[in-house]
């Protein structure tokens, strides 16, 4: 895999267990399987992303099925495209990551909060992905080596993925719909306002062309405990009024519906404006 040195930015290669480049930067490969190229002078905090409590949540839920639909919408939309090389930006503990690697073969997998990371990679047995902790405001990936980058209710280093994806290379996107868990946000705040999903389109433009969208519908049964996991992973359990969510998490049974959009580019072959 293309992997770039954190700290000059030159090619690493895998000898051994250990990443190492050729000014002899080097990056041991963890007992799980990952590779921690999160340097100290490129974070703002001591434990960045998700906190090991919310990607315990998410691990939960989406290991009850949940998701799943947009899971195989996913797979679906790669499928054709005929792929050997990405990048998951924003990974977290690796659910729609091992959907894709049973459609390309090189896969890099990336998330700034370790924890999601350790999971992941401990959950690849077959060692089918190579899984990064790191950031996307400097993808550790060289320039230009890419086929495809994802990019699942994430943000979008929208520089950084015109760097490393090869001409006419494209880029996935899911991100809430307008109604996505409505009667979940409305139990959990005084005003409610639909997510914008086209502003991304509008973000990414000239650089990317839109190809396909798609809009992926399911409703959702939960118990109590699956209630909670869903407050848990998204940023509602920290925004939420405290005695909202306390009263929404005591429902012994909620229905709700997830609505996403998925959106296909391609990096646009003209200049970069």
């Amino acid at each position: 895999m293309n992997l770039m040195c954190p700290v000059c930015r030159e090619q690493l290669i895998l000898q051994e267990k250990t990443w190492r480049c050729i000014h002899q930067h080097s990056y041991d490969q963890a007992k799980q399987g990952y590779v921690n190229l999160h340097v100290v002078q490129h974070k703002h905090s001591k434990t960045p992303g998700d906190t090991p409590e919310a990607v315990a949540a998410r691990r939960r839920f989406l290991s009850a099925g949940f998701y799943q639909k947009l899971q195989q919408k996913i797979v679906d939309v790669i499928q054709p495209l005929d792929l050997l090389s990405a990048i998951d930006i924003g990974c977290g503990e690796g659910y729609y990551t091992q959907a894709i690697a049973q459609q390309i073969p090189h896969l890099i997998a990336v998330d700034i909060a370790k924890s999601a990371v350790q999971i992941a990679a401990k959950q690849d047995r077959q060692r089918q992905v190579t899984w990064v902790v790191g950031t996307g405001a400097i993808l550790p990936v060289q320039d230009q080596s890419l086929q495809l980058c994802s990019s699942f209710f994430s943000p979008l280093p929208k520089a950084e993925m015109l760097r490393v994806l090869q001409p006419q290379g494209y880029l996935l996107v899911a991100t809430p719909a307008p109604q996505h868990l409505l009667a979940m946000r409305h139990a959990l705040f005084d005003e409610v306002k639909p997510h914008e999903p086209e502003k991304f389109v509008q973000q990414l433009a000239p650089e990317f062309q839109l190809l396909e969208q798609f809009l992926i519908c399911d409703q959702l049964q939960l118990n109590q405990q699956q209630l909670q996991d869903l407050i848990a992973m998204t940023p509602y359990a920290w925004k939420a009024k405290a005695e909202l969510r306390t009263v929404l998490e005591q429902q012994a049974q909620f229905s709700v519906e997830a609505q996403f959009c998925l959106y296909l580019f391609q990096k646009s072959s003209g200049p970069i404006r």
